[in-house]
């Protein structure tokens, strides 16, 4: 009965932490044991006591100081150098600069609304079709959650109980070889379309384009090399981050205004705080989830299918694909991974930092899936295109991503070589 409640709820446009609380209370006093509503306020407490998870509010402040401080337009910049030449330049442009945003946001949907700002008017103007221009940011929004830093990778590191450092680790790669596969996407669509032609810069205005980049480079050294080198969690690198992004465009750029602050912080905690009451509200349904042992009912219902590791993910890709075009990834993952991590542990000896970057990967195609598709919707209020032209347009993508995902279940070595 819980889960209908559940399901009338979420499809009736209840927020997703209310659904999740209320179903709690209504297990709670379905089942009678009412001794439970003592420890509710308890377990919405746990779902938040995690020193990993002061990363995201601190991720979310990077990104923000970013925008305000103009270091964004300068990493789209120094992207123009290396790519800005090609046929089709601005489209390799465009995915290059999502990969450096990817390495500092750590977010797809707000990655996703500040390079469609960018983007898209200037593909545009260059003669790129605008769903085209639209789906192509949209896509480059999908390297967000595997490319370190990755609020996904910190909520799966927090419920999974593994270190955060190494499931950023495990992302490296995976992140490349989807970026890759987008670069043949935009390669092929280009030769079909025959994309405008673009110009190299001259020497002198591309030396000036990358050391204007290089104070902005210093963020995602900031993070990633801190982690690596040992030298911080990744919560200090992402404060450390906060604090190279302030001073940059304060001081170096000097497009940060100090009477834009009060507003940025605003806008930073009203985002987190959403984000970190999800978390609470799930841990409660995750609590009951255990009490009723569904997990291991769930596994004995599964085993029975197969035993082979591989297609367990495949049946497994396919659920969370269904569940992340209904559910937000944050709220989605909150809510499998109890479930479904024990089963591919313990029964199928699935890797859990492999587990995660596929989980997180497959659930933030939600994003540009209907019947919700936030970032459809982001990416069609930015550009002016309708969602479901973006949508068409995106259909090589998301089979590039269909295809590493793939992979990535075929071959844990990928996720897991850089941390063993």
């Amino acid at each position: 009965m819980t889960g209908v409640v559940f399901l009338v709820l979420l499809f009736a446009g209840v927020p997703i932490s209310l659904v999740l609380c209320l179903s709690a209370v209504w297990y709670i006093q379905a089942s009678g044991n009412e001794v439970l509503y003592s420890s509710f306020a308890q377990q919405l407490f746990a779902g938040v006591e995690s020193y990993g998870l002061l990363a995201i509010p601190l991720f979310m402040l990077t990104g923000e100081l970013m925008n305000e401080g103009g270091l964004t337009q300068r990493l789209i910049q120094a992207a123009r150098v290396f790519v800005g030449g090609f046929r089709g330049g601005l489209a390799y442009i465009n995915l290059l600069a999502n990969m450096f945003m990817a390495a500092i946001i750590g977010s797809a949907a707000s990655q996703i609304a500040v390079m469609s700002r960018a983007m898209v008017p200037a593909m545009e103007e260059e003669g790129y079709r605008r769903e085209f221009a639209a789906a192509t940011t949209a896509a480059g929004g999908l390297l967000s959650p595997i490319i370190p830093p990755s609020m996904l990778f910190v909520i799966y590191g927090v419920l999974a109980q593994i270190p955060i450092g190494d499931m950023f680790m495990a992302g490296i790669l995976p992140g490349l070889i989807l970026s890759a596969s987008f670069f043949v996407i935009v390669a092929l669509v280009g030769l079909k379309e025959q994309f405008p032609k673009g110009e190299w810069m001259s020497p002198g205005v591309a030396l000036a384009a990358i050391r204007d980049c290089l104070p902005a480079a210093l963020i995602p050294l900031a993070i990633v090399g801190g982690i690596l080198l040992g030298i911080a969690t990744p919560t200090e690198s992402a404060a450390v981050a906060s604090l190279v992004a302030f001073v940059i465009g304060r001081f170096v750029y000097g497009e940060l205004k100090i009477t834009r602050l009060g507003a940025l912080f605003v806008r930073t905690a009203a985002n987190s705080s959403l984000v970190i009451f999800l978390i609470a509200s799930a841990n409660v349904f995750g609590w009951v989830i255990i009490y009723e042992a569904i997990p291991q009912k769930l596994a004995a219902q599964i085993t029975t299918l197969t035993s082979d590791p591989f297609v367990f993910l495949l049946i497994v890709n396919l659920a969370l694909f269904l569940i992340g075009m209904v559910i937000d990834g944050i709220a989605a993952v909150i809510l499998v991974v109890p479930i479904l991590l024990p089963i591919a542990q313990t029964h199928y000896a699935i890797d859990p930092f492999q587990f995660g970057v596929i989980v997180c990967l497959n659930l933030v195609l939600g994003l540009l899936t209907p019947p919700v598709g936030a970032g459809l919707y982001i990416a069609s209020a930015m550009s002016g295109a309708k969602p479901m032209a973006i949508f068409r347009a995106l259909y090589p993508f998301l089979a590039a991503v269909a295809a590493v995902l793939l992979l990535l279940s075929w071959a844990p070595s990928i996720s897991t070589v850089l941390i063993r």
